[in-house]
């Protein structure tokens, strides 16, 4: 599988939308090959992440967020979902896991009924290591600010806004990958 083949059927690969999905995916990837270099006990499966982190955020174009020049008709948390179904069409169900699950730390079924999210009943929540490694890394990259990694305490800051369980969650993984 080639995740640059797969993106460049949903993407030009000269418009800026192209370059903000791959740039932010590049620095996804190399920050979790990062945790299974320094964890080889974890036994993470590389490939997998490299091919994964690539591909999370493909359902981007489909949302309406112009600040990174996506002009799609659904809600940009959407897009997990969004980007998982279009992945499993492709034949690739886990990575479409990957996708659907990397939101925040992870979007429980309570979560989303509470917060009348416009997404699937259905828990959206890492599972696998690697899921974990993926959504961790993520945290640490924004599509907006291309060219800066976040702090721990400015993720610890915006998770908190969503509850402490969630700061909890992301300090236990911080803590497992560090």
């Amino acid at each position: 599988m080639d995740p640059y083949q797969i993106i460049e059927k949903y993407y030009l690969k000269d418009s800026d939308i192209y370059y903000v999905l791959v740039k932010h995916s590049e620095q996804v990837r190399d920050n979790a090959l990062e945790v299974a270099v320094k964890h080889p006990e974890l036994n993470l499966d590389t490939q997998f992440i490299t091919e994964a982190a690539l591909l999370h955020d493909i359902g981007i174009y489909l949302c309406d967020a112009p600040r990174i020049h996506c002009h799609g008709s659904h809600q940009y948390i959407q897009h997990g979902y969004l980007g998982g179904d279009l992945l499993r069409s492709e034949g690739f169900p886990l990575h479409a896991l990957v996708c659907e699950r990397h939101t925040g730390v992870g979007l429980t079924l309570d979560m989303i009924m509470k917060g009348n999210l416009p997404l699937p009943h259905r828990e959206m929540v890492p599972v696998s290591l690697e899921e974990q490694v993926i959504c961790y890394a993520d945290k640490f990259f924004s599509k907006t600010q291309l060219n800066e990694a976040h702090t721990v305490d400015r993720i610890r800051k915006y998770l908190k806004r969503y509850g402490e369980s969630e700061v909890q969650k992301f300090d236990v993984w911080h803590e497992r990958f560090e």
